[in-house]
């Protein structure tokens, strides 16, 4: 077989075909091992499928695998397939390994980066009452949960802190719009007993004067 002849689509494949387009789909979510956003979809069918269709077909595949151990969820990053969360407590048996704990200073720096975003170290220091360890900001870097996303046009140019798309997806989110209320968040990071007093954000003051 050339080159050429392997990278055409079957001949009977037909982007006409909703249950045809489904398989596609299914096959390149299924294998995908990152979200895939409509951009990366489209080029599965050379682009003659617009994004009203293929969001349509989503919807259609998602209803398809209603019942089932897995799920087809939108995430910030796009689409893709997760365990239903009733399964996750049989699935852990399979990989009994705890995951990785963060100190109370990482998660309550997480979260006034999350609700106040953008945020500088200043910002995140005068909202917690103490100063803020390099290592925390580089603790939430190293997750891929915070990025720099520029700097505060003040003196001294300090750093402005964001959260990230694959915060996003970790939290299963498709927005920031979607944050629930912070003792939530805690609880889809680490167990509640590590979270507990995260500070409430209706009571986060405002930052003031930059770092």
């Amino acid at each position: 077989m050339s080159d050429r002849s392997a990278s055409l689509p079957p001949s009977n494949f037909s982007v006409s075909s909703p249950a045809q387009v489904k398989k596609v789909l299914e096959a390149a979510l299924l294998t995908s091992p990152e979200p895939l956003p409509l951009a990366e979809l489209k080029k599965l069918f050379a682009g003659e499928l617009g994004s009203e269709i293929l969001r349509r077909l989503l919807d259609e595949l998602n209803r398809d695998w209603e019942g089932r151990g897995v799920e087809l969820v939108q995430v910030a990053g796009g689409w893709r397939f997760q365990a239903r969360a009733e399964m996750q407590e049989f699935l852990d048996r399979l990989n009994p390994q705890k995951p990785p704990r963060y100190s109370r200073a990482v998660l309550e720096t997480l979260a006034i980066i999350a609700y106040r975003q953008p945020a500088t170290r200043g910002d995140i220091e005068e909202i917690r009452g103490v100063a803020v360890a390099s290592s925390v900001l580089k603790a939430l870097e190293s997750r891929g949960w915070i990025s720099a996303v520029g700097h505060r046009e003040v003196p001294g140019r300090p750093i402005l802190y964001a959260t990230t798309v694959e915060f996003l997806n970790d939290l299963g989110l498709r927005s920031l719009e979607e944050l629930p209320p912070l003792e939530e968040l805690g609880s889809l990071i680490e167990p509640k007993e590590s979270v507990e007093q995260l500070p409430d954000p209706e009571n986060m003051p405002q930052p003031g004067n930059p770092d």
